[in-house]
């Protein structure tokens, strides 16, 4: 069993930074690739980044390639997504998600075990 609380969410103004942060506990971290996903009112879910267990290997969406990095301390049990240069349409909840199959470095929903509840970020314009 995997606990996920986010934190780190908040107001800002387009073009400004936040950086979320996911202390996991219940289970050794390194055992399971962890990502971010979000959910926008009246959309679906979508995957925002992941990153592997070693944290050698990290996924982007498109939409956040190039403005958003995702990270991991082991020792820490954390994973953190630093978001720059943010726009409105990047206002969503966000969820940390944890994977407990190593060989893969998923991007859909249902490849995640365990879920946060979410840290809601908005965006003004």
């Amino acid at each position: 069993q995997v606990q996920l609380i986010e934190s780190g969410g908040g107001l800002v103004q387009a073009g400004g930074s936040l950086r979320l942060s996911c202390a996991a506990s219940g289970r050794s971290f390194n055992t399971y690739n962890m990502a971010w996903f979000r959910q926008a009112p009246g959309k679906e879910r979508e995957f925002v980044a992941a990153i592997m267990w070693r944290a050698d290997i990290t996924h982007y969406a498109d939409s956040v390639k190039g403005r958003f990095a995702i990270s991991r301390d082991n020792a820490k049990n954390t994973v953190a997504l630093q978001m720059n240069s943010l726009e409105p349409e990047d206002t969503a909840v966000y969820s940390c998600a944890a994977d407990v199959n190593l060989y893969r470095l998923g991007r859909v929903v249902g490849e995640y075990d365990y879920w946060g509840q979410g840290t809601q970020v908005t965006v003004s314009s």
